[in-house]
């Protein structure tokens, strides 16, 4: 089925007919299973359908231009495409609609997404690279939208790095930054800021990008005049279009059924992209949606008759279908013999896909009535039972939830049982879940020999003469001996280049590497997330930097939906292992010190997010992360750049191990956890408890997800019985989560003689200046006072109250 594009002048009549009948069956194929795909949604087969009817004949065109090494950052309507680059049969099709969780038969996610978001797969089974120059790619759709963006615009970056940056090693990714990144929205979505904000940042840095707008005319049932001005997203983008004199985009218009000009003006904007690395957008107008917008409604809700009948006759599969006959291409008859073969082959690979979904619950649901007849003969408990088995055993297509829900609906007929046919019953359902939550479940870290977790802990070593210097020198000169290891490594954000960041934690290092290695970026987060995704999914090693942590709400929705899983709805099939560098906390004002660790924590889930106490567990972590291949968000401590530090002498070498806490003092009374610049105050504290005679154990969590993977902190509260967990995040938030973690996944309440408590700060932002700092979030004196009340509580005599 694939679309190849063939470039040969001398072409004969033949060779023409044969390469333009492909396509129509391409799009005849694909409309098919649009149509057909409907139905299942609609008879209860499949959940939900999103298809890319009505858009066939431009997605044609697209992937005649589309070239090995290329990359596609779309959404969900995309099927045309993926078939036509041979990356999507039919039986595919609809194991993705069914939800298949076989990797072969569904290989775009495993059932993981909805059908429509489409991906190729990056890594081998072993989570290596493969060559990516010799296959056509395409990074892992995602709902959310114009979601897509960001991601486009890092795919086109990397190659503008590759074909500028020497002595990366571009076997598996670039043959020198040739590689196009082609995106893919729909009109209605260029609403969207993260449109605009990528439309603005490609513009500024001229890489190879190709963006195409389907543009139907509504977004679900809202017509176009209430989502664009002027109705028209190419008009009001002129202001973009390139000139003589100043760098810009080419902006290129086409009707979406206008096949032979389809194919010309794609060509066109891939050597454009290809050859000059200049950005452009191609409006595909008069397309339309033959089905509407999915299967939760109808478009004769919204849409006039006249409107209907418009695009009754403008369809694209019809346009193309008189293209042919009337350019003597084809006969209605030939076509009419094709469409009905098309038909039949749609079908059957429906009914195989089908059937290929259903037999492993058919063969776990017999498996389990065999064992539960068993358990029903030797049961006082029979008749409920063999109800239960009558019920499963008329479910004809069951789901893979009816086998073991029933399960254990059984187990709940035979508690008090002591029979070899009930242990069955156990060791099967545990086998189940065994062999089957995996398929759901898996896949959400790495889990290879290179992953973050495993890469072990090297210690600093300082000479006996060692230089007392600002926090930052130690990140600075990491940073440098990065830089210099890793040709792959490059750093970006807001300020990062020219001055060194901020706070001069890369200072002078774009003067000796390059403004491509350390650059400034505008102010846009989310694309600078996204630039770093794309890179990262292509082989390099990028360091995204948000200037403090207040802003990375801007760039949340891409690290979350895009980022964290990545991994997982590929099944491990692609990965972006982007560090993302911030820093925050204990800086004065609302905008500017606020805690957001709590929303981070439940949102991100998928990387890492470290929280080192001072610039050398900081600089720890990234070289433990460049060995591994997994994404992270590491916060450095705002107020810790200055802060003396002693100068390692294994500058580079040393690493900060992931999900490992530190004991920064032994004690016997309490234990109190924290990290980050509040560790500071618990320690400042922790000295003048010492005073009054409690001796508090400080732990430093270091890292909050993963969290405390030896279980250390438990072992803590075995000697000191009592808890407190402290930081500066609002009431509910990481303090909350840390404390989950150490009473229920480590079991420490067992262990506790007084209530284990948290302490952070007060539920609103915090207020400006330094009174605003003391009142808003913990202070030695509130850590002081917390402890001792503990304290009081367990031995009043020996610490009579304090107030």
């Amino acid at each position: 089925m694939q679309t190849k594009a063939n470039t040969k002048k001398d072409l004969s009549f033949e060779d023409f007919k044969s390469e333009v009948l492909n396509d129509y069956k391409t799009a005849v194929t694909s409309r098919e299973c649009s149509l057909l795909g409907r139905r299942e949604v609609l008879t209860g087969k499949a959940k939900f359908g999103i298809f890319g009817d009505g858009k066939e004949v431009p997605q044609l065109a697209m992937a005649k231009a589309f070239r090995d090494g290329d990359f596609r950052s779309g959404y969900y309507r995309d099927q045309t495409f993926m078939m036509a680059i041979g990356e999507l049969t039919i039986e595919q099709f609809f194991a993705g609609l069914y939800a298949n969780t076989d990797l072969v038969q569904e290989p775009m996610s495993a059932g993981r997404q909805m059908g429509g978001h489409f991906a190729t797969h990056s890594l081998d089974e072993h989570g290596q690279w493969k060559n990516l120059t010799k296959q056509k790619n395409s990074s892992s759709d995602i709902s959310p939208t114009a979601g897509q963006m960001p991601r486009l615009l890092g795919l086109a970056q990397a190659s503008k790095i590759y074909r500028h940056v020497k002595g990366i090693d571009t076997t598996n990714f670039s043959v020198n930054g040739n590689e196009v990144a082609w995106g893919t929205i729909g009109n209605a979505s260029t609403s969207e800021g993260l449109f605009f904000e990528t439309i603005n940042a490609a513009g500024v840095l001229q890489v190879p990008m190709v963006i195409s707008v389907w543009d139907d005319e509504y977004g679900i049932s809202v017509h176009a005049r209430h989502q664009t001005t002027k109705e028209n997203i190419s008009e009001i983008l002129k202001g973009f279009q390139r000139d003589k004199n100043n760098k810009g985009y080419e902006i290129l218009r086409v009707k979406g059924w206008d096949y032979a000009n389809l194919i010309a003006t794609y060509e066109e904007a891939s050597k454009i992209a290809r050859e000059e690395h200049v950005p452009v957008l191609i409006h595909v107008n008069e397309l339309t949606q033959p089905q509407g917008h999915s299967t939760s409604g109808s478009h004769e809700r919204y849409k006039d008759k006249d409107r209907l009948n418009w695009e009754a006759e403008n369809d694209c599969n019809l346009k193309m279908r008189h293209w042919l006959i009337d350019n003597g291409i084809a006969t209605d008859e030939e076509l009419q013999t094709i469409e009905k073969d098309i038909k039949k082959q749609v079908r059957e690979a429906k009914k195989t896909a089908w059937n290929n979904f259903l037999k492993p619950s058919l063969l776990e649901k017999e498996e389990l009535i065999s064992i539960l007849k068993s358990v029903a003969q030797s049961s006082p408990n029979k008749v409920f039972i063999e109800k239960i088995i009558n019920d499963l055993s008329e479910i004809k297509e069951p789901n893979r939830k009816d086998a073991i829900s029933y399960a254990r609906k059984v187990l709940r007929y035979v508690i008090t049982d002591q029979s070899p046919a009930k242990q069955q019953l156990l060791n099967w359902i545990e086998s189940f879940f065994a062999k089957v939550q995996p398929l759901y479940s898996s896949d959400l870290y790495s889990d290879n020999d290179n992953a973050a977790i495993h890469i072990k802990e090297v210690k600093p070593t300082y000479n006996a003469n060692a230089e007392q210097v600002d926090g930052r020198v130690v990140l600075r000169d990491n940073f440098d001996y990065i830089f210099n290891k890793y040709p792959e490594a490059l750093v970006f954000g807001e300020d990062a280049g020219n001055i060194g960041d901020v706070n001069q934690g890369l200072e002078g290092l774009q003067e000796k590497y390059g403004e491509l290695r350390v650059a400034d970026a505008g102010i846009r987060e989310a694309t600078i997330l996204g630039q770093g995704i794309g890179m990262a999914m292509r082989g390099l090693r990028p360091i995204a930097e948000i200037q403090y942590l207040d802003y990375i709400m801007y760039a949340l929705q891409i690290i979350s939906d895009d980022l964290a899983t990545l991994r997982y709805r590929t099944k491990g099939r692609q990965k972006a292992p982007l560090i993302v560098r911030t820093r925050g906390h204990r800086l004065e004002g609302i905008w500017h010190s606020g805690s957001q660790m709590g929303g981070v924590l439940n949102l991100v889930r998928g990387i890492h997010v470290l929280v080192p106490r001072n610039m050398t567990k900081a600089a720890g972590f990234y070289n433990t992360l460049l060995e591994s291949d997994e994404p992270a968000l590491i916060v450095e401590c705002l107020n810790g750049y200055r802060l003396k530090e002693t100068l390692p002498s294994n500058i580079g070498e040393f690493k900060t191990p992931i999900g490992v806490v530190e004991t920064v003092k032994e004690g016997t009374d309490i234990t109190l956890v924290s990290y980050g610049s509040t560790l500071r105050i618990v320690q400042q504290a922790v000295k003048e408890l010492a005073e009054v005679g409690i001796d508090a154990e400080v732990i430093d969590v270091q890292s909050l997800l993963p969290f405390d993977l030896n279980h250390d902190i438990v072992k803590s509260v075995t000697k000191t019985n009592r808890l407190m967990v402290i930081d500066e995040d609002v009431p509910g938030g990481a303090s909350a989560y840390i404390l989950d973690e150490i009473l229920n996944t480590q079991n420490a309440f067992q262990y506790l003689d007084s209530q284990p408590k948290t302490l952070a700060a007060q539920p609103h932002r915090p207020a400006y200046g330094t009174d605003g700092d003391y009142f808003s979030k913990p202070s030695i004196e509130d850590v002081f006072e917390a402890v001792y009340a503990v304290m009081h509580e367990a031995n009043p005599t020996h610490f009579p109250k304090l107030r």
